[in-house]
């Protein structure tokens, strides 16, 4: 999902009766103590039902029929979700279709409904200037993973690995095994040592061979904001070496560690 480029759909596009615009913020947090019952299926219960009984007594016969599709639509996109469900719902429709957006978001909304004209994009703007699409570099020595987040949620990760034979980064693919350069066997320890002591010897040249790599990913993933993560001499090289500016350094060894625990450490 771009969401500049839904923002930019939604905030040009008005109707009018018969074919109005429903908008939804749903709070679905099971951490919110008012949601631990799935409270959520009784204000979406509620908030569609206010519509319909106030389009009954409006009378408007192709108004009707359009917040039904709309109805009809939202209830089986909840439907599909519910075992899934993050903190909150948003959800943006038509009745004739030209307008359908639903996803769910990692970051809670207060609950609010709109048959209107247009969309009410009020929680959505908010949401996307307080997280905006970030990038996340962890450095392990000869591992970098990249994680690519928009409004609280993993889009994208990559791992890239230094081959030492070759002194190129490769990007791996499969599952990340931790010293995966050193072999195994009873030299593994004197191994271990051997590459700590090259690492150190070629980090500044190893770290700024990746760093224009880890640049052309940003500007791609339009990145607005890109977090280091590491110990305090990888993520000040990799940070001398990138030309795109740093919001934050934290110097932990995160870089086994799951995706979505990362990024409530940066957010």
């Amino acid at each position: 999902m771009d969401l500049r480029k839904v923002l930019n759909q939604l905030e040009h596009y008005q109707s009018e009766k018969p074919n109005r615009v429903f908008t939804m913020y749903l709070n679905t947090d099971l951490a919110d103590q008012d949601q631990q019952g799935g409270e959520w299926k009784i204000h979406l219960k509620n908030g569609l039902n206010n519509f319909e009984n106030y389009l009954q007594e409006d009378g408007d016969s192709d108004e009707k029929r359009n917040f039904w599709a709309v109805k009809e639509k939202v209830e089986k996109f909840m439907e599909e979700h519910q075992k899934d469900l993050k903190k909150s719902v948003i959800i943006f429709a038509t009745g004739e279709g030209d307008i359908w957006f639903a996803d769910t978001f990692q970051m809670p909304v207060q609950t609010e409904f709109y048959w209107e004209d247009a969309p009410v994009l009020d929680q959505l703007k908010s949401l996307n200037e307080q997280f905006p699409k970030t990038g996340i570099v962890l450095t392990q020595k000869d591992h970098i993973k990249l994680i690519d987040a928009e409004l609280g949620s993993i889009k994208d990760t990559m791992l890239y690995e230094l081959d030492l034979n070759t002194e190129d980064w490769k990007q791996h693919v499969g599952p990340h095994h931790a010293d995966s350069n050193l072999g195994s066997g009873g030299a593994k320890s004197a191994k271990k040592d051997e590459i700590a002591d090259r690492f150190e010897e070629n980090r500044s040249r190893w770290y700024k061979s990746i760093a224009p790599k880890i640049d052309q990913l940003a500007k791609q993933n339009d990145w607005d904001e890109i977090h280091l993560i590491g110990s305090s001499d990888e993520v000040d090289e990799l940070e001398k070496n990138m030309n795109k500016p740093i919001e934050n350094k934290v110097n932990k060894n995160l870089l086994d560690h799951e995706e979505t625990k990362i990024l409530e450490e940066v957010m």
